[in-house]
C-alpha cells in the first residue's frame, strides 16, 4: 500500500479502488488511520461525527465512506 505502482489493485493514491481503513485517533478533520500495519493521515471532513474505532472507506487519503 505504500508504494505507487500502477499495477497493484490496491494504491491508495493512485488506483481507482478505495480502501477499507480503522480509524485509530481523530483531530478536527483529519484521522489517523490504519490498514495492512500501516498507519496514514485521512481527511475526514466529507464525513460526519468520525470516532476512533469507525471504519472507512479511503481514496486518495481522503474518508468517503463510513461503513456501518
Amino acid at each position: 500500500m505504500s508504494a505507487c505502482d500502477p499495477h497493484d489493485p490496491h494504491c491508495i493514491t493512485c488506483g481507482d479502488v478505495a480502501v477499507e481503513m480503522l480509524v485509530i485517533e481523530v483531530d478536527d478533520s483529519l484521522a489517523t488511520c490504519e490498514s495492512e500495519g500501516e498507519t496514514r493521515e485521512v481527511e475526514v471532513a466529507l464525513l460526519d461525527d468520525v470516532r476512533a474505532g469507525d471504519r472507512l472507506l479511503v481514496h486518495a487519503d481522503v474518508g468517503l465512506v463510513k461503513l456501518g
